[in-house]
């Protein structure tokens, strides 16, 4: 097996554990929460998103919390938009990193805004040059690339004329995300191999939801592949309001306990990590799909 000595991981837990949450935390809250990450040691954060206030009332409070807590130096602070409207709010609250997202079914494309994937990234193209114009990074995400409720297992071909789009419209940095918990580990495996083989000037990253119990052994899996940037979220928060039984996005502390017992560095505070889990759901008054704050680390076995 032939891992990495290293990965990166991106904390979604503020957006994508967040979001679908009936109890909306303050923004003083978040803001806690936010600096926790940042002293356990990430890198990379989502601090949330500029969507409608109305549809994603989670959300709404995504400025405020990047005022307060803007160039962090050393740590990516990014957040989702779906379109010009979020661009100009990102402009104005200092957020220097935006994502856009499209997924990858053209069943639910069609259905919803009557486009293609494809035609839906071309759309990006005026979103992309206000972003880049204004100093912002751009990156983007395909949505169940792994397969869907619509369709089943998409086409690799559907996926790549998707990759294609973004990086016409300009986008370098691409998102595998398996909203739907499709996804399983010889499939990630071939995918990743086939993309960065085809697109090696792509920075990749994937997103894991633990639907079916698979998102560890897909890491794994993404791993052998070369992929070494992962999207996790603490506590094993989250979910997909669009696909039937979806469960959480992959826990931060699961995924860095394997790799600190693997021997790959992360870059993350364990324990720091699991203190802020505790805390995130005790907040949200629930528990969450997280095996390391049931049972423990192994290390915490021996006496």
């Amino acid at each position: 097996m032939i891992l990495p000595s290293r990965i990166r991981l991106c904390e979604v837990g503020l957006r994508d554990g967040l979001q679908n949450e009936p109890k909306i935390l303050s923004v003083s809250e978040k803001l806690k929460l936010a600096e926790g990450l940042i002293e356990a040691g990430f890198k990379v954060i989502e601090l949330g998103s500029f969507m409608s206030p109305k549809a994603v009332p989670q959300m709404a409070d995504t400025d405020q919390l990047f005022r307060l807590l803007n160039n962090v130096e050393g740590v990516e602070l990014r957040a989702l938009v779906a379109n010009k409207k979020g661009i100009e709010r990102a402009i104005d609250c200092g957020c220097k990193k935006v994502k856009l997202n499209v997924s990858a079914s053209k069943g639910h494309n069609l259905a919803n805004i009557n486009k293609t994937p494809r035609e839906t990234v071309a759309s990006f193209a005026e979103n992309v040059d206000l972003a880049i114009k204004n100093g912002l990074e751009v990156s983007g995400s395909i949505s169940m690339p792994f397969g869907s409720p619509w369709e089943g297992l998409i086409p690799i071909e559907d996926v790549e004329e998707i990759v294609e789009a973004y990086v016409e419209v300009g986008i370098m940095e691409i998102s595998l995300s398996d909203a739907s918990g499709m996804a399983t580990p010889k499939q990630v495996y071939d995918i990743c191999s086939s993309m960065q083989k085809k697109y090696p000037f792509v920075k990749w990253w994937l997103h894991f939801h633990n639907t079916r119990g698979m998102a560890i052994a897909n890491i794994i899996a993404a791993m052998e592949a070369g992929i070494t940037n992962f999207d996790t979220a603490l506590g094993g928060t989250g979910g997909c309001p669009f696909v039937p039984g979806a469960a959480g996005n992959v826990s931060s502390e699961d995924v860095v306990h394997m790799m600190d017992e693997m021997g790959i560095d992360t870059g993350v505070d364990i324990l720091k990590l699991i203190e802020l889990s505790r805390g995130l759901l005790a907040e949200l008054g629930h528990e969450g799909d997280s095996y390391i704050l049931k049972a423990g680390r192994s290390k915490d076995l021996l006496k």
